[in-house]
């Protein structure tokens, strides 16, 4: 945990006051443990520029920065024209599951066990592990329509083969209907 946060500060306070970006260190910690807060729920801008008090453009530069620094993942969601209503935000997942951990003040399994966010946790990480396996070219999505059926993970692979991926944290994992619903909107070749 410490090793964690002396990562935190030193990235805060000085490698990317070195890339040029004048942003208080204090503010983007909140932000970014506001993100890690809301592990692989959907993005609301809105709410995190009113946490922060600061606009929502200012929340998007923000998410920007740590995206491009490959800090934070923003999972698009499905975009092809399926005639439903789909959910439009994107889903944020801070990258590094230690880093989410230390940012939410989680420093043993046992806390991280009776934590809400344990489920978020678990899906950032095999989110990050399947897309570290798989082969390069490979898009990230999620779905999800207005009714609530969910895709957790579509991934397009090279040679347009969509696999569909629930991903769930329980001793007892079985299939939801939400994912079978969602499965005809996005049509995958495989699902899992």
């Amino acid at each position: 945990m410490n090793w964690r946060l002396d990562f935190l500060r030193t990235y805060l306070e000085r490698d990317i006051p070195a890339l040029g970006r004048r942003i208080p260190a204090t503010t983007l910690r909140r932000f970014w443990s506001m993100l890690a807060h809301v592990q692989g729920g959907l993005l609301n801008a809105a709410a995190l520029a009113e946490g922060l008090g600061v606009s929502g453009q200012t929340v998007g530069r923000y998410l920007d920065l740590l995206v491009d620094l490959m800090l934070v993942r923003r999972l698009q969601p499905w975009h092809e024209n399926v005639g439903k209503r789909l959910v439009k935000s994107p889903k944020v997942y801070v990258r590094d599951r230690g880093v989410v951990h230390a940012l939410m003040g989680i420093d043993a399994t046992e806390g991280l066990l009776g934590h809400p966010m344990v489920g978020g946790s678990w899906e950032g990480f095999c989110i990050e592990a399947l897309l570290a396996a798989a082969p390069t070219g490979t898009e990230p999505f999620f779905s999800r329509t207005s009714a609530g059926a969910e895709l957790d993970l579509a991934l397009r692979l090279p040679g347009d083969d969509i696999w569909a991926i629930e991903i769930k944290r329980t001793t007892a994992p079985k299939v939801s209907g939400g994912f079978t619903l969602a499965q005809q909107t996005s049509r995958p070749t495989e699902s899992y």
